[in-house]
């Protein structure tokens, strides 16, 4: 049997406390990289690992979110151990299916897990995939930030596949211009973007789903999808230009992880050589299925 490929998921997880009722949390581990390789672990054959690139402390939270990974079949050969740092924590907010975040990371040890030169250049060796988002580029200083970005234009130049979703949040940016700079520069690495319109056009003023494909594509990706919740995704290249209604869902209880479980789906579909128009149908299927249960990860 032939060695699997690998893909490496790079981000932050956080401890989740899920409302359990009466004024009870139920506690998890969530974050929108780890949603996504932990569905990917799921959706991909055993032809492809899936690893996880990110930094822990050394406490016992820790212990239990690295022992996490590996029972969901992730490699954890990436993980960074930082003596002094722990995760970062969040609780959700529900309004019926709609949920908002309250968030507690500044001293996030994820905050370092582009700090060490070394390490970064293993993982990326390791690797013959990599997926990140802009909020791996949010928490990050911003020498560390343009490390990461450096080592995926070096994997897209190899001819890798670098998978993004900027998955676009203001509050973590010190700044728009910053915010927009800083996604612009993640896309140019990227092969794949995975955005979400609503967020586009928020930050950067698209006035439709095809400006954000044009804006993106412009900056040399080869293949976007642009999400836009209940509305048709729009799958786009230089060449081509598909849109796919996803199914109605009557019964969701909690979007969280929809985008993230979404671009599990469509990356496991294109990994595995599907067309983009049918990997779209296989994005919003899972995700069809994330939003019938509570919390980001389903069982």
């Amino acid at each position: 049997m032939s060695t699997p490929k690998t893909i490496v998921s790079i981000g932050e997880c956080m401890v989740e406390l899920a409302s359990a009722g009466d004024g009870l949390y139920r506690r998890g581990f969530a974050g929108d990289t780890l949603n996504t390789a932990w569905y990917l672990r799921r959706e991909l054959g055993d032809d492809w690992a899936v690893a996880y690139l990110t930094a822990l402390g050394t406490d016992g939270t820790s212990d239990e979110m690295q022992a996490f990974f590996a029972d969901a079949g992730l490699v954890t050969d990436h993980v960074r151990r930082i003596p002094e740092r722990m995760p970062g924590l969040y609780i959700i907010h529900l309004e019926g299916a709609e949920r908002s975040f309250s968030y507690w990371r500044d001293s996030a040890a994820a905050r370092l897990l582009a700090a060490d030169p070394a390490h970064l250049a293993r993982a990326f060796a390791a690797g013959d995939a990599f997926y990140f988002s802009g909020i791996t580029l949010a928490i990050l200083p911003p020498a560390d930030r343009q490390r990461l970005i450096e080592q995926l234009a070096s994997a897209k130049a190899a001819g890798k596949a670098v998978a993004f979703d900027p998955n676009i949040r203001p509050r973590l940016w010190p700044d728009p211009a910053e915010m927009r700079d800083a996604i612009t520069a993640g896309a140019a690495a990227s092969t794949i973007c995975l955005p979400s319109f609503p967020d586009e056009a928020a930050a950067f003023g698209d006035a439709s789903p095809d400006a954000t494909a044009d804006r993106y594509l412009g900056c040399g990706v080869g293949e976007v999808v642009v999400k836009d919740g209940a509305d048709p995704a729009l799958v786009a290249t230089s060449s081509h230009r598909e849109r796919i209604q996803p199914a109605t869902i009557t019964d969701a209880v909690d979007t969280t992880g929809a985008g993230d479980s979404f671009n599990a789906g469509y990356l496991a579909a294109r990994l595995a050589g599907v067309p983009a128009p049918h990997a779209v149908r296989r994005g919003h299927a899972l995700a069809g299925e994330v939003v019938r249960h509570y919390g980001a990860l389903i069982r």
